[in-house]
């Protein structure tokens, strides 16, 4: 599934193309999606001039001067720029188009989501309950700290909240949680507010690098060039179950925690 490192690569690839760009034309070819796609779009984006692109979580947000587009990947999407008279495959939903290039969404298991708001999008249902941004000077130990008391849920499952702190999923939870030396199983409500301190700073620095090199390519995502993500060469224990630990040698355990696979060393986290 696309996360935080992998939505702001795409972002950071699409923009030169299409920032500032007028829309000539849109083109729905499958409306199901995670929600339906507004029938109007078609009639509503032409002629109009795409003023920023923005993420928030794992949302784009691309603004115009009547409404802001929101879009998400789901859990195979993708988004290319392409020769707008690149002829569509299976899977190719929606076409953003502007002069001679295409903005297209590609999402085979169509969990991905093209809406449309005219309202403030800090006050849409899918933005506003949103934590902040784990790159930014409001996510901090102490944060987590305030946020975590009296709370009993394991501290994986409570930074992978997006009321908690958006964007940290499933594989840089578990690298941070490696990085800052902290069992993932441990509730919450019972660490440190030093120990916060560290997976802060480890959430913030496994975030940069991850987008540093172009997100982490498991299965489906690639970039918007269509290139792969280059961060899973550096995982050092998700997938690695039976590895030996890069700090210790001691072998890589595997759990479930949430419906989600959980890898970790018991000797270097606690």
């Amino acid at each position: 599934m696309p996360e935080l490192p992998e939505v702001e690569t795409t972002r950071q690839g699409i923009a030169p193309f299409i920032l500032g760009k007028t829309v000539s034309r849109v083109t729905i070819r499958q409306p199901s999606l995670r929600w339906p796609v507004p029938s109007e779009l078609p009639e509503r984006l032409p002629r109009h001039k795409l003023k920023t692109l923005k993420r928030r979580g794992k949302y784009l947000l691309l603004g115009f001067r009547h409404g802001t587009l929101i879009m998400h990947l789901g859990m195979s999407g993708s988004l290319r720029v392409l020769p707008a008279n690149t002829p569509p495959e299976k899977h190719d939903h929606f076409d953003l188009v502007f002069g001679r290039q295409c903005l297209r969404l590609r999402d085979p298991r169509r969990f991905g989501a093209v809406l449309w708001t005219t309202d403030p999008v800090e006050q849409h249902p899918l933005i506003a309950s949103l934590g902040p941004e784990p790159l930014s000077e409001s996510f901090t130990g102490r944060h987590l700290f305030n946020r975590s008391r009296n709370r009993k849920v394991t501290v994986k499952q409570f930074i992978m909240d997006g009321k908690t702190v958006v964007g940290v999923g499933n594989i840089y939870a578990n690298e941070a949680l490696y990085q800052a030396g902290i069992l993932p199983t441990r509730p919450c409500g019972g660490i440190s507010a030093a120990r916060y301190e560290r997976l802060a700073q480890a959430v913030k620095e496994i975030l940069a690098r991850a987008i540093k090199s172009g997100g982490t390519t498991l299965q489906d995502f690639t970039q918007a060039d269509g290139k792969p993500g280059y961060f899973a060469q550096e995982l050092q224990v998700y997938g690695r179950q039976g590895e030996a630990c890069p700090g210790c040698g001691a072998a890589i355990r595997h759990i479930v925690i949430g419906q989600r696979s959980s890898y970790y060393c018991r000797h270097c986290q606690r």
